[in-house]
């Protein structure tokens, strides 16, 4: 299937094309129009309706936007994490020390320089707050991406996105790409049935990180849960992999009673006893599963205090619903 890119000189001309032939047309965020003259079948997808479920008449505005202007959308996220906001993971943070270090005198390098970095482990465990982090310490542009947003409607799409990510990253450079479950496309072939889309993305992100294009001042992270299970053209190309491990008895204690500062009711349990609850779970767990869990319990019975009661009928729920899962595969 060929992509074409399409160019237009005159805005105004072509909103008058498109009335003419689209007029009477129902059109709604995510639907298609296509083209039945200059163009046949040419497909056109709406990203924005005002009002939905409208119907195209002389009035009508019709804006084309561009996969040029779409890759101008491209933008670098701001955050006021630091390494000290996370618990734990003190191997993964030591091992940053070399990111930083090169970030800070990208020149000095030259090819020995960690362009390709793996995060891996259980979810939860603060891959993406360490990339973060990282960002914010070096006050650098930081470009996240969840790999599963990179495949397209139609073959192309993600292959052109790769190439505008990595693009914009070398404007900005010194900068961090985080593609974050990139198993959603590097998968291991014996793992799925590959789509030619994500094949395209697949070798567009090989050609990017094989640094065939210099990216002088650039390093891309990506994470995934199972890396085991990544496609090995994919996970060979990452010169370092860094493991994020559950928390220790000792981390839970000082994750929760951070977590516990900023909850707007009394906790009546102490930290040493709900880090005891806690064994087994990652950070993420312990604050959505374990405390907000608690915290809303408290207030369905219209406590002002959350109690211990409320965290056991938390857990309770978590573990039901984690046993209910892996029941499901046996």
């Amino acid at each position: 299937m060929d992509v074409h890119s399409l160019e237009i000189s005159d805005e105004k001309l072509f909103e008058h094309y498109s009335k003419e032939q689209w007029m009477g047309c129902d059109v709604n965020k995510g639907s298609y129009l296509f083209d039945q003259k200059i163009l046949p079948d040419y497909g056109f997808k709406v990203l924005e309706a005002s009002p939905d479920n409208s119907i195209i008449g002389e009035n009508t505005s019709i804006i084309l936007k561009t996969e040029e202007n779409i890759s101008k959308d491209i933008k670098a996220i701001s955050t006021n994490l630091t390494l000290e906001d996370i618990v734990g993971q003190e191997k993964a943070k030591s091992k940053c020390k070399i990111v930083m270090k090169y970030l800070e005198n990208p020149e000095n390098f030259g090819e020995w320089a960690p362009k390709n970095i793996l995060f891996y482990g259980v979810p939860g465990t603060g891959k993406t707050m360490l990339a973060k982090s990282l960002a914010n310490e070096l006050n650098v542009p930081l470009y996240l991406v969840k790999a599963t947003s990179l495949i397209g409607d139609h073959v192309g799409d993600g292959a052109r996105q790769i190439h505008d990510l990595f693009e914009m990253a070398n404007k900005t450079s010194p900068s961090v790409i985080f593609i974050d479950e990139i198993d959603a496309i590097a998968l291991h072939r014996k793992f799925q049935s590959i789509r030619g889309d994500v094949s395209e993305i697949v070798n567009a992100l090989l050609t990017e990180m094989d640094g065939i294009s210099n990216h002088e001042g650039v390093v891309t992270i990506a994470a995934t849960n199972n890396p085991e299970q990544l496609d090995y053209a994919i996970r060979s190309r990452f010169e370092d992999e860094f493991e994020f491990v559950m928390p220790s008895f000792e981390e839970r204690i000082i994750m929760i009673e951070n977590f516990i500062e900023t909850m707007p009711f009394e906790v009546e349990v102490s930290s040493k006893k709900l880090a005891q609850m806690s064994k087994g779970m990652s950070g993420r767990d312990i604050k959505e599963k374990l405390l907000k869990s608690a915290l809303h319990r408290a207030l369905y019975d219209d406590k002002e205090k959350i109690e211990l009661k409320h965290f056991e009928e938390g857990l309770n729920s978590y573990k039901s619903k984690n046993d209910n899962s892996k029941n499901m595969f046996v």
